[in-house]
């Protein structure tokens, strides 16, 4: 607990406000009428329940309980505060709930027992099977914990998981395999020291057993000092398998040459002058919490080269259980397991190792601003915020479930499924799938004007490992370097993509020739086209494209978007080619919603509206929808006759003049576009059907204002803005965009434009 007042008080506000604790129940259905709480209770909900007395399979088709989990605690052996009893060990059960769901999208009941007796609390436990997919049991002291693990695992079907053992066990084993990677050591060979014989502190040396230890190479201390054989203090056989033959009997008797010393135990149990008894390069796990067995600095002052985690936050390579059981529970959940056996949990140590010799997510990097994150001694195990961890190591607990023959509904495409999970974690997956299709069928070459800038950087490593396209990024290469380099990115400029340096590049006079070229007529002089060209990267980039050495141009991650469209339109504008619109798609909960036009008009004539709505018709397809289009206003089917109705109204009978093959209707409020009985109401005969997908506003405020308010209060993911009628040439984007942002970008600039027209 921190002793700071502040700190105290931020958390127990945390807790209590807006309302009490951090779980609530939702509905997943509607319940709006008498048809609804028909279906929900009785009589409609008789015919689920009769469908899963006859098959009880039939539970996880029409019940929540396959993807539902149960914490369960008696509070006896809270993290760092000890046996405080159950009813105060439910804050920490709502966390436990509360990162299920966060991490891995798995719903969760927190259960308190108010049980001491490892039997009876396990009976409890039993009796709970009906109710959940899995079980998770949590800060439950030792021994007890091992009696009631084993019975539930020997009495229940579904999985039962005691996470203070198997999770912390799995995480040690996942920094143990880097740590070791890093050393160049083997487990075969590592001799380890461990102080600390409760659950957690067996599980590890359990789990390092089978990841290829010795077992004869343990050495294991207590409170009470070796654990050697006929010892009889405080002995259970957890400890005694650990036992060795020997006359020596301290921590400081046992740590010389020692490889590996994993401390599970208390505060300042290692002591500097044991750290220099240890083998060349030492590893040291000190994770004791708040106040590890011994702080990273006073290690690395006898030993410079160490390599060190605690179970610290503000220390490198902390380890978190959280890395764990999330992702465990998701693979055993989605393939049905009976249990959570050695294959499962091996396979989840290496899911976790091989992420964090990946390339770090740009999201993981956004969430731990400022850290080092790149694979070696102050990083060897990926950050829970990392959105890929829940793909790549649930898929590899679940296929190593039907490996080994304990899935009871076994998964036929694991590729599909790592799709799925990604969907769940990156919001704009699915919608994005066609565009990423249609992108994967042709090699384009995407020019970033802010080349330097580190959401760049990091789309260029993911359009490098994801798609076919080719990324030119216009910077100075050194510092391109510098930073990939830091940011722990495995591309290198030069090698993996091409640079557009503007300070030297033997290109520059064929650039400056040609922008003065195109801009000789409109007041630009050759020193100025020189200018231009060594510090516009925008300008750059679009002469680029003009000049066809890229396909498209990608700029906009900083300054004003009219500003860089200025210099697309110099440069790219003509007969054919006009910037008419910025399309939105806001990835919204209950799904995908396109605003326009956002950033390019500001007044849009009639004659600019139609045509705003043509070309968000034809994007709207690029994503696979049918487009829905409304057209928004203060004013309702001519209840206004100037303002924005009017101007709708002109763009409506403009459209009206030709045939078209979409929908659209207006003007109208922003309700009835989304509310269709609403709509049939006031305008009973609208050839709008169902909810409106695209809305189009008569002004770039409102419709700005409204891709905003979606961003910020309904959380809102942005695709776009999409640059309309450039011919796919070029799109602007904006300031806030992320990495993920600018990748998705690159595959709608990736597109052939045959593809939309």
């Amino acid at each position: 607990m921190s002793d700071t007042p502040n700190l105290r008080q931020a958390a127990l506000d945390y807790h209590a406000h807006p309302k009490p604790g951090k779980l609530e129940i939702r509905a997943t259905k509607p319940m709006a009428n008498g048809r609804d709480l028909a279906r929900a209770y009785s009589p409609g909900v008789a015919e689920a329940s009769l469908e899963i007395k006859a098959d009880p399979s039939n539970a996880e088709l029409y019940t929540a309980r396959g993807n539902l989990v149960g914490v369960v605690s008696n509070g006896t052996a809270v993290l760092g505060l000890g046996n405080i009893g159950a009813l105060a060990s439910k804050p920490v059960m709502e966390g436990k709930a509360v990162l299920f769901k966060k991490f891995a999208g798995i719903d969760c009941f927190d259960i308190e027992v108010d049980e001491s007796d490892p039997e009876k609390l396990a009976d409890i436990v039993c009796a709970l099977e009906p109710t959940f997919g899995a079980i998770n049991l949590e800060d439950i002291k030792a021994p007890d914990c091992f009696i009631v693990e084993k019975l539930c695992r020997e009495r229940m079907n579904i999985p039962v998981f005691h996470d203070d053992q198997h999770g912390t066990a799995i995480v040690v084993g996942a920094a143990a395999k880097n740590a070791l990677y890093v050393a160049g050591k083997k487990f075969e060979d590592i001799k380890i020291v461990s102080t600390g014989g409760g659950a957690a502190g067996i599980a590890c040396l359990n789990m390092l057993v089978k990841l290829g230890v010795k077992r004869e190479n343990i050495w294991l201390c207590d409170i009470h000092g070796l654990v050697y054989e006929g010892r009889a203090e405080d002995m259970n056989p957890h400890k005694s398998q650990f036992a060795q033959k020997t006359d020596l009997r301290t921590l400081d008797d046992v740590i010389g040459d020692a490889d590996l010393f994993l401390g599970l135990s208390g505060p300042n149990v290692l002591k500097p002058e044991m750290v220099a008894k240890m083998a060349n390069r030492p590893i040291i796990f000190a994770l004791a919490n708040p106040t590890p067995e011994i702080l990273p600095d006073a290690a690395r002052e006898v030993a410079p080269d160490a390599i060190i985690a605690t179970g610290r936050s503000d220390f490198p390579n902390q380890v978190n259980n959280v890395l764990c059981f999330p992702f465990i529970f998701r693979g055993a959940l989605d393939v049905g397991a009976t249990e959570i056996n050695d294959a499962m949990q091996i396979a989840c140590v290496d899911g976790i190792a091989d992420m964090a010799r990946a390339t770090t997510s740009a999201e993981a990097a956004a969430a731990y601003k400022g850290e080092q994150l790149t694979f070696g001694p102050d990083y060897l195990i990926p950050k829970p915020f990392d959105p890929r961890l829940v793909a790549v190591v649930s898929s590899s607990v679940a296929r190593a479930a039907m490996d080994s023959g304990v899935a009871r509904r076994p998964i036929p495409d694991m590729e599909a499924y790592k799709e799925r999970l990604n969907q769940t974690v990156f919001k704009s997956a699915l919608i994005m799938r066609p565009v990423f299709e249609a992108a994967a069928a042709a090699s384009r070459r995407i020019v970033f004007a802010e080349g330097e800038d580190e959401r760049v950087l990091r789309a260029a490593q993911a359009i490098l490992e994801e798609t076919t396209e080719t990324p030119i990024l216009i910077g100075r290469p050194e510092v391109i370097e510098a930073r990939c380099e830091r940011l722990g990115l495995t591309v290198r400029p030069g090698e993996d993509f091409q640079i557009v340096n503007p300070e030297h590049d033997n290109r520059y006079y064929d650039y400056w020739t040609s922008y003065h070229q195109i801009m000789q007529r409109r007041g630009v002089t050759p020193d100025l086209a020189k200018a231009i060209m060594r510090t516009n990267s925008t300008a750059i980039g679009a002469i680029m494209v003009q000049r066809g050495e890229a396909d498209s141009l990608i700029c906009g991650t900083f300054g004003e978007y009219r500003w860089h469209l200025s210099y697309v339109e110099q440069v790219l504008a003509n007969g054919d080619l006009r910037a008419h619109g910025a399309l939105s798609l806001m990835v919204l909960e209950d799904g995908p919603l396109f605003i326009a036009d956002t950033h390019v008009r500001q007044l849009p004539t009639p004659a600019e509206l139609a045509e705003t709505t043509l070309g968000a018709a034809r994007h709207v397809r690029r994503f696979g929808l049918e487009p829905k289009i409304a057209f928004c206003s203060q004013s309702q089917f001519g209840n206004q006759a100037e303002g924005s109705g009017k101007r709708l109204r002109a763009a409506l009978e403009i459209l009206d003049s030709e045939p078209r093959d979409f929908t659209y209707e207006g003007e109208m409020n922003l309700d009835v576009a989304l509310d269709p009985e609403l709509r049939s109401r006031i305008f009973p005969h609208s050839r709008l059907e169902g909810v409106a997908n695209v809305l189009i506003f008569a002004h770039a405020d409102a419709a700005s204002g409204v891709r905003n308010i979606l961003k910020m209060k309904a959380n809102a993911l942005e695709v776009g803005p999409i640059l309309m009628g450039m011919g796919n040439k070029a799109h602007i984007v904006t300031p806030s965009i992320t990495a993920r942002g600018l990748l998705n970008m690159a595959a709608i600039a990736g597109t052939p434009v045959a593809h939309y027209g």
